[in-house]
């Protein structure tokens, strides 16, 4: 699969900020209008040293959650822990995962913040434009905005909004606290590109069959596990 070159990776901290600033300006907020047969899955993981980073995408089928592809890459890593930077750190493996595919997902979900990020470019949002397809973000924990506990029964959800505009007195939402199993720790969900909060819900719904995590990134995460009791 083609991803788009939207810009090199040699960046200062403050080179990357602005240009979180600026491509967060392209993320599409728009429906998907086809239902997803096809959806692929992916996770990072770094070696036991923390020299190198790993990436795995799992394809699925989604009528039976057939397994259609899996593929994989590996990279040294090249830029610092920075918190509210880390796309910058685990982009370019999951690119270079990502260009192996045979097969053009409809779908993709990360295991990461798309919008819900102080500059609103996190991993999904950051990865779903270089992809130039529908990206959603589902995140195990949160990383920025206030939310209310959505109730405790599977489907149900609260919307996670931005602190600050919520102090301002008017509220910008940037995604959902979505219970994916009954009396289990809910996900937090946001759109990452060419989608809307609706369809990123639905879909994280739809993929979370019997286990907090939806298919797709939970076998994802399943195989860079392996990967990383290898390297």
């Amino acid at each position: 699969m083609k991803t788009k070159k939207l810009h090199r990776w040699d960046l200062s901290y403050s080179q990357a900020r602005e240009l979180q600033v600026a491509l967060a300006r392209k993320v599409q907020f728009t429906p998907i209008k086809r239902k997803p047969k096809i959806i692929a899955g992916m996770d990072c993981a770094f070696s036991k040293d923390g020299k190198r980073i790993l990436a795995a995408v799992i394809v699925l089928r989604l009528a039976k959650f057939e397994l259609v592809e899996t593929v994989s890459a590996i990279r040294d890593v090249n830029f610092p822990y920075i918190p509210g930077l880390l796309s910058f750190r685990e982009a370019p493996v999951c690119i270079d995962a990502v260009e192996k595919l045979r097969i053009r997902p409809d779908v993709f979900i990360i295991d990461g913040q798309g919008i819900a990020h102080p500059r609103r470019l996190g991993l999904a949002a950051h990865l779903g434009l270089f992809f130039d397809k529908p990206t959603i973000g589902c995140a195990k924990s949160r990383l920025t905005g206030a939310y209310q506990e959505p109730s405790s029964e599977k489907g149900t959800y609260s919307l996670l909004e931005d602190e600050k505009s919520k102090q301002q007195g008017h509220s910008e939402i940037i995604g959902a606290v979505v219970r994916t199993r009954a009396n289990v720790k809910p996900v937090f969900v946001s759109v990452g590109h060419k989608c809307l909060l609706e369809d990123a819900i639905k879909v994280t719904l739809n993929c979370a069959v019997k286990y907090r995590l939806p298919e797709p990134t939970r076998l994802a995460h399943q195989q860079v596990s392996k990967l990383k009791l290898k390297t």
